[in-house]
């Protein structure tokens, strides 16, 4: 059998997910090494097989110092940076941890729809201003118009967590048009977006970042929203024509807004997003690894690949390089 040799770089792990790593390479005759950081990782990366770490934040410094790299399973979703050319070697398996963030996102999701319908960053400039009004009109999700645009498992988590405050209806939005979870009350393919969007309440992105998701919500498309509709994006900063958006925000265009992503991260110095009327932003997040349940779930599905990767079967959680997810 051939032995590999695992780097994982990954500062979330504590021992019990060190332990849980060791073992399996261990019984599979599987050198690994752990780093707490790419600095330290990096000169050491020269006889690495397989790669655990995170794609995004300079993961693909660590893909080019290890020339025999074989399998990269990437700590993040979004694996965009590594997708270049000349960052993989040819033949590079390419796997993440899409499903490990579906439940700590779908919980900040909920938790800024209420935000917004509740009418939060009014009565927070209010009692900034050391003011005593509580008298604005509320909006409520039941009975709101939800439109869903990516439906895998985060749309789908916040979908089924969403459904319990009784909305009008929960649209989703994906590439094919199929419907995988009964949640959905219709499901559409993104060709057929435009259809949707003038009656929808809450507009909520959580899309990868691709060519095709680029601008997805551009000028003209916002526009179609009701100006009383909130629009959420916890997916890629690119999905949204960010100043069309600004713009409509400070018109009174549209209700509100969410953002955890943005066009550039971090926010530019006097950007005009920063003081955008009735938008809540949150520096990316919403997806961290901060919960435990995200933590557990990503080493379970690496070690799960790892089983199929020594095995030569297909990787469960393989990306599609020519989607990008």
């Amino acid at each position: 059998m051939e032995q590999f040799t695992i780097a994982v770089v990954n500062s979330f792990m504590n021992e019990a997910h060190r332990e849980q790593i060791a073992a399996l390479a261990a019984e599979h005759d599987a050198k690994v090494k752990f780093f707490t950081s790419q600095d330290e990782a990096l000169p050491q990366m020269a006889d690495v097989d397989i790669l655990y770490a995170a794609a995004t934040g300079g993961g693909h410094k660590l893909a080019q110092a290890a020339p025999h790299l074989k399998w990269f399973c990437s700590v993040s979703a979004g694996v965009d940076p590594v997708l270049r050319p000349g960052v993989l070697p040819e033949g590079c398996l390419l796997s993440n941890s899409s499903g490990a963030y579906g439940v700590t996102i779908a919980e900040h999701l909920v938790m800024v729809t209420l935000m917004l319908v509740r009418r939060y960053p009014e009565y927070a400039e209010i009692i900034r201003r050391h003011e005593w009004q509580n008298n604005l009109p509320l909006r409520s999700i039941k009975d709101s118009r939800v439109t869903i645009v990516g439906t895998g498992d985060i749309g789908t988590r916040y979908a089924e967590r969403i459904q319990s405050f009784q909305p009008a209806r929960i649209v989703g939005i994906n590439r094919s048009g199929r419907k995988r979870s009964a949640v959905y009350d219709e499901v559409a393919d993104q060709s057929h977006l435009t259809e949707y969007l003038p009656a929808t309440d809450i507009l909520v992105l959580c899309l990868p970042g691709t060519r095709e998701t680029t601008n997805l919500l551009s000028r003209e498309r916002l526009a179609m929203l009701p100006k009383d509709a909130f629009v959420i994006n916890v997916g890629r900063g690119n999905s949204i024509d960010q100043a069309a958006l600004v713009e409509a925000l400070n018109h009174d265009e549209l209700a509100g807004a969410a953002l955890d992503v943005m066009a550039k991260e971090p926010i530019p110095e006097g950007d005009p997003l920063w003081t955008a009327k009735n938008v809540i932003l949150t520096p990316h997040c919403s997806g961290k690894m901060t919960l435990a349940y995200t933590r557990d779930k990503s080493v379970a599905m690496f070690c799960e690949d790892f089983v199929h990767f020594i095995k030569h079967e297909p990787l469960a959680h393989e990306v599609k390089r020519e989607l990008g997810y």
